[in-house]
């Protein structure tokens, strides 16, 4: 096996252009490519993605929605109150679902240890029939499903993104080959992502969400890992993990709410580096989610890569109270399906 790091990102991805003052900005990009150019990282080797194809689409997302969006493809359109589409923004969606696939393949082919999908726009807040919430496509749940036909029996999707990840979880409900563990700000945008929503029929207990007030740091995410979401996938024992890496719990970042540092981001991904070594052969695939503090996101997405080349870092001890009540709220719901907890 290839013991590189592919990091997939593009120029087009700067194409994508919201407007002024929109945070989803392509500064987010190139802040960050910037940092790793100043402080390469041996073994991250970049790569140009290729754009999904309709037919790698069309298994996620609806045909109204896959027409609607090509038909906006060269305008200006606005989907929702918080989406704006300009004329480049079909194609950079088309690269970043792509590089998704791409990055699944690439791992899950022995040609790289693992990945960084560092693409715009992001995708997690896209459902099956609505693009919303910045995102048009949903690069996680495209990349999961290549997955799935490339021979992946079971994925986990961990979502650490300060919003909850709407758009994936109704993409997997009802699954139970694909486990989804989100811990998010809440109440916060988009309204979802309660404790008590734990799936559909009889993939209940598949969908896991650990909604926490703001204010929470390094810490607290740890312990949601340690004590929430990683004995539930050892149990799970999936063939690929995926992360929706939304920095935007950074504790400077301009939108969230959260106290994570950039060590905290890198105690994460040490974390989910670790499990996957010890149960799918080290497959893991990060993409880019939100995270919109350019100096945050920048050192963070670079700490991130640091441990994909071999750094550890490690959780501080400690657990607030807030943080302490959430995870009992969690397990409490979730205990019924997962005896571990």
């Amino acid at each position: 096996m290839n013991s590189d790091t592919l990091l997939f990102t593009d120029p087009l991805f700067l194409e994508h252009q919201p407007g002024p003052g929109h945070p989803e900005s392509p500064q987010r990009l190139l802040r960050t490519l910037s940092l790793l150019r100043e402080r390469p990282l041996a073994g991250v080797r970049e790569v140009t993605p290729r754009a999904a194809t309709d037919a790698e689409l069309s298994v996620t997302h609806t045909a109204p929605l896959r027409e609607q969006l090509a038909a906006w493809s060269g305008q200006t359109a606005r989907v929702d109150a918080d989406t704006v589409m300009s004329p480049g923004s079909y194609g950079a969606a088309l690269r970043a679902a792509g590089a998704a696939v791409e990055a699944v393949e690439r791992v899950l082919a022995g040609d790289a240890a693992n990945a960084f999908a560092l693409v715009r726009p992001p995708g997690h807040h896209a459902e099956p029939n609505r693009s919303m919430g910045f995102c048009l496509f949903n690069n996680v749940a495209i990349a999961a499903e290549a997955a799935r036909r490339g021979g992946a029996e079971r994925v986990l999707i961990l979502d650490w993104d300060v919003h909850h990840g709407n758009g994936t979880q109704a993409c997997f409900a009802d699954r139970r080959d694909v486990l989804y563990q989100s811990l998010h700000q809440f109440p916060f945008y988009p309204g979802t992502g309660a404790a008590e929503e734990v799936g559909e029929g009889a993939a209940r207990g598949f969908t896991m969400n650990c909604p926490l007030p703001g204010g929470q740091g390094d810490a607290d995410f740890g312990a949601v890992f340690h004590d929430l979401f990683l004995p539930v996938a050892q149990a799970f024992e999936p063939d690929l993990v995926l992360v929706s890496a939304g920095y935007d719990p950074h504790e400077d970042d301009p939108i969230g709410g959260m106290r994570v540092t950039e060590r905290g981001f890198a105690a994460m991904t040490s974390a989910l580096k670790d499990f996957a070594t010890e149960t799918c052969g080290g497959k893991l695939v990060l993409l880019l989610e939100g995270g919109y503090s350019l100096s945050g996101l920048s050192r963070s997405v670079h700490a991130s890569l640091e441990v994909l080349r071999g750094r550890k870092d490690f959780f501080p001890e400690g657990v607030s109270k807030d943080t302490a009540r959430a995870l009992e709220a969690s397990r409490s719901a979730l205990r019924t399906y997962w005896p571990c907890l």
